[in-house]
């Protein structure tokens, strides 16, 4: 299995990118994220996946280790071949595809391509609250935290604009307990 690249690209598609890796060019399926990413790159270094069945074998690559993992998780859903998984990540950045699935967004999700309502919903029940991110833990961990307490006060009856523009200003490392607190100070001084 190849697992991993590092080369010169030789050609853009729309979809997929040949890369020369001492002479031999490969040709590896890239969501417009990864592509927009390597575009003006002299060399690339992606992590792949490799599809094997027995009419095909095709290379996936990322620029990530985060999109490989959403990607690897997106086709464990009944549903989601590689392929399609590539069209959702091109569509969104994965960030927002997590946030999507573990706020269970159907409506968000069925904005990305060719996926209705009964996927989104499977997404939601494969997917929510497994979705680990191997280079980006910590940053996740924050993005996270935010979005918890963002929804901690609005439950709490506030307006989600207002919201969000008082969580905003906190610190990345607010924990939802600390959060919530300094929320309800601000958000009740604006009143």
């Amino acid at each position: 299995m190849i697992g991993f690249l590092q080369g010169s690209p030789m050609e853009f598609g729309e979809e997929t990118l040949i890369i020369n890796v001492r002479g031999v060019g490969y040709e590896v399926h890239c969501s417009k994220n990864t592509l927009d990413f390597v575009v003006q790159k002299d060399i690339v270094q992606l992590y792949v996946y490799t599809h094997i069945r027995e009419d095909q074998f095709l290379l996936f690559g990322f620029h990530t280790k985060a999109e490989k993992s959403l990607f690897m998780s997106l086709i464990k859903v009944s549903g989601i071949g590689p392929k399609m998984a590539t069209k959702i990540l091109s569509a969104a950045k994965s960030e927002a595809i997590f946030s999507m699935i573990d706020n269970s967004d159907v409506k968000g999700l069925t904005q990305l391509p060719k996926i209705g309502k009964k996927t989104a919903e499977q997404m939601i029940l494969s997917l929510k609250g497994k979705l680990v991110f191997a280079d980006d833990e910590e940053k996740l961990r924050k993005f996270m935290a935010k979005n918890d307490i963002v929804s901690a006060l609005v439950h709490l009856g506030f307006k989600l604009n207002d919201v969000q523009s008082v969580v905003a200003q906190m610190e990345p490392e607010t924990d939802l307990h600390e959060g919530v607190r300094k929320g309800l100070v601000a958000l009740t001084q604006q009143i």
